[in-house]
């Protein structure tokens, strides 16, 4: 009892100096306050894709070395599509060399590749012609504009890929060379292309140009952050502050709360500007995060102020009241948060890392003042006493005494849900689909679903198959293998072109017979495949070698497989085909893992949620610890585990029977959750063991004590933190959009858990001893 004492004492003045130096508590935490915010000034946003992986990512490194070897491939693809459904026509062709040839004034281009700039080949007698498939000096009759469709149509280098099957749409493909010093590079070129889109469709009516690319793909994770922090943020406010008013039922509460909020959200931002965290979309979500969680505290302190101050305690001692049986909960509720948080970092995405420490270092500034500005603001607000009310009229006290009359009939129930959800679970797939992380309101997602439509998708796996020796790419069994790998490709599920050398090595052999179609071959001889391939590099034009597919000791080719449009289920299976057919029928040297931007997404949900998994578990292990210690019993730290653990397997179970997949999103969602379920729990649980305790009440006793104390305030949070989650489910970005709905059913079933299952839990399991 001395140390209950001593402990009533020491919260007493604090709270009496807070009241006492209310003014100078107030400007100094304040200036604290707007000196951490300043950073926000050094905010940047981070719009490269690659941001999205660690350095260690196998996936990355794999691309990473592949673009060493051969040349950077951020790319633009600029589609044409003539109303009239006929590229080969002059005016289209005309709009075709205009974008080409203005194309390479965009920011970084280093290639710009066409159906008009093709390097077609053909014969003269005894010489090799390397010149432009179009002639764009040229005017062409209607006859030869048919005949340039067919040798277009009949190029497998262009077919699929910069013209389609119908010859209806044709894409010019701008590679560039991104050098990543600025943050806004991507941006740079995707604004450039954008503007020269506008400006070809003015100059010819009729056209409709759709860009598509990796710089296009970059360019929208910045307006996706952009857009969230302009649209969500300001609507999260208002639900907010209409919530806290609604239910606090005082103006000047609402107030308080509405200042705690804007503190903790621009501390965070600020310091993650000191700090140099860039924003991406999953961290442009922090400040919705922080707000829902910072909330929770002010409403805990607030509700037991107002209760205090019905019952006729002064302002003061009605603060001192509130602080004494919320400090400890409170504190345990936000360390447990920022640990569930924190153990994002072990998450395979980086800016779910970056989500993780933003929204952790909001957390702890949202403790720091609620502790610290609320009981000072509380003193200076003119907040009057409330007159004392029916307690067991209140609708959560019926609950409370419905819960205890039907404890054994919730408590099976409860039991037989959780068993079947938790079965249900399995039911996910890990899966994604990269494209459609950005919704339909988003020029890139429109534009890259006509392309698919209509030539071809943006999905590519890239090889680089080594010959195991210099110059060995003109060995002939080498070209044989190469040629026999690209044919099992073109005969798979899904796969729409493949970008081989081995096309050009057969066109030149025809070419070099007299253009005869039976020479439409691989060349039998190594000196003479190595002459065509030297003859053909010293006619390529300035900007059009073959750098891009073979590399300098042309000892290795690039192999680009384009596939539809899949899942990143189906990108690992033909990945895992390919490996095992190159295995099978390839000597060892030619051995090797394919890489590009989809093939790394299609593998980051996988990583992630076994990532995730591994923290969830970790940070549930050391929440239950702290638990333990905190509570002062390890039977109820063990019981806390229950409450917190089985929500998440539930919502899981849910997702599993409603939507059966998990992206990279949802699977950050295991550990995003558990840090945020585990504060209602807490908050009853330390009820709970107050009564217990404190009044010696049997466990009867004490549910109803926890019920009357901190029901309402837990409904309460718990609707503006589903609130709050159910917001970003308005984000046209994907996975922010899943990872709110996910976590918003979490909540949901973390509640029902809180209020009808761990109560007669904890009565089962304490009988009617006090």
């Amino acid at each position: 009892m001395a140390s209950g004492s001593e402990g009533r004492e020491l919260v007493r003045a604090y709270v009496s100096f807070l009241f006492r130096f209310r003014w100078l508590v107030l400007v100094a935490t304040l200036a604290i306050g707007f000196l951490a915010a300043s950073g926000g000034r050094f905010i940047e946003f981070k719009n490269d894709y690659q941001y999205f992986f660690r350095e260690d990512n196998p996936q990355l490194r794999a691309f990473e070395e592949l673009q060493e070897i051969y040349t950077k491939n951020d790319n633009t693809v600029i589609v044409l599509a003539p109303e009239s459904g006929k590229v080969f026509t002059p005016t289209t062709l005309e709009a075709v060399g205009e974008l080409t040839e203005r194309a390479w004034q965009l920011p970084f281009a280093t290639r710009v590749d066409s159906i008009t700039n093709f390097q077609h080949t053909r014969a003269e007698g005894d010489d090799l012609i390397v010149d432009d498939l179009v002639d764009m000096e040229r005017v062409y009759t209607a006859a030869e504009l048919e005949e340039l469709q067919a040798v277009a149509l009949g190029e497998p280098l262009l077919r699929r890929r910069l013209i389609s099957d119908e010859a209806h749409v044709t894409a010019i493909f701008v590679r560039h060379t991104v050098p990543r010093k600025a943050s806004d590079e991507q941006t740079q070129a995707a604004l450039a292309a954008r503007e020269l889109a506008a400006d070809i469709e003015s100059k010819y009516p009729g056209h409709s140009i759709y860009l598509t690319g990796g710089v296009m793909l970059s360019n929208s994770f910045f307006e996706a952050s952009v857009q969230d922090l302009s649209t969500l943020v300001p609507l999260m406010y208002v639900i907010l502050l209409i919530t806290a008013l609604l239910f606090l039922r005082s103006f000047w509460g609402m107030l308080a709360t509405f200042a705690i909020i804007i503190l903790s959200s621009s501390t965070a931002m600020g310091l993650s500007g000191w700090l140099g965290i860039p924003i991406t979309p999953p961290s442009s979500s922090a400040p919705t995060v922080i707000m829902t969680l910072a909330v929770a505290d002010s409403i805990h302190l607030l509700v037991s102020l107002f209760q205090s101050m019905r019952r006729g305690m002064s302002k003061q001692d009605a603060m001192t009241e509130s602080m004494r049986i919320n400090l400890s909960p409170v504190f345990l509720t936000s360390l447990t948060t920022c640990i569930g948080l924190l153990a994002l970092n072990l998450s395979d995405v980086r800016p779910f890392n970056d989500l993780g420490n933003i929204s952790t270092m909001g957390v702890t500034a949202a403790f720091i003042y609620t502790i610290v500005v609320l009981p000072v603001l509380v003193a200076i607000f003119p907040i009057r006493q409330g007159t004392a009310g029916d307690e067991a009229s209140r609708p959560i006290v019926k609950l409370g005494e419905l819960v205890i009359r039907r404890r054994r009939g919730l408590l099976v129930l409860g039991a037989v849900l959780i068993v079947f959800l938790t079965a249900m679970v399995p039911r996910n797939e890990l899966n994604d689909e990269f494209v459609k992380y950005f919704d339909e309101s988003f020029a890139f997602r429109t534009d890259t679903d006509f392309v698919a439509r209509n030539l071809s998708g943006i999905y590519t796996m890239e090889f680089s198959l080594s010959s195991g020796e210099e110059s060995g790419i003109s060995n002939p069994s080498y070209l044989d293998r190469v040629e026999a790998f690209a044919s099992w490709a073109r005969e798979q599920a899904n796969v729409e072109h493949v970008f081989t050398i081995t096309d050009t090595f057969k066109r030149l052999n025809k070419n070099l017979h007299g253009d005869d179609p039976a020479w439409y071959r691989l060349p039998t001889e190594r000196d003479l495949a190595a002459q065509y391939l030297l003859l053909y590099e010293m006619s390529l034009p300035y900007g059009l070698d073959l750098n891009d597919t073979i590399n300098v000791e042309k000892s290795s080719t690039r192999l680009i497989v384009t596939t539809e449009n899949v899942t990143a289920v189906r990108m690992r299976e033909l990945q895992g085909q390919s490996e095992e057919w190159l295995r099978q029928n390839t000597p060892q040297s030619m051995w090797t893992i394919p890489a590009s931007t989809n093939l790394m997404f299609s593998h980051i949900s996988e990583r992630n949620i076994k990532s995730s998994i591994l923290g969830a578990f970790i940070a549930l292990g050391l929440i239950a610890i702290i638990l333990a210690v905190a509570f002062r019993s390890v039977k109820f730290g063990a019981i806390s585990i229950i409450p917190n653990l089985v929500p998440a397997l539930m919502a899981f179970g849910i997702w599993g029977l409603a939507v059966g997949r998990i992206d990279v999103g949802n699977a950050i969602v295991l550990t995003l959750a558990l840090g945020i379920i585990v504060d209602d729990s807490v908050h009853f649980l330390s009820k709970y063991l107050r009564a217990r305790r404190e009044g010696n009440q049997c466990s009867e006793e004490a549910v109803r004590y926890a019920f009357s104390t901190v029901g309402s305030a837990l409904i309460v949070t718990s609707f503006i933190l589903v609130s709050g989650f159910m917001v970003l489910t308005l984000s046209p970005f994907g996975l922010n959009a899943g990872m709110g709905l996910l976590t918003a059913i979490v909540l949901l079933v973390a509640l029902g858990a809180d209020l009808l299952f761990l109560p007669p839990l904890l009565m089962s399991i304490e009988g009617e001893k006090r």
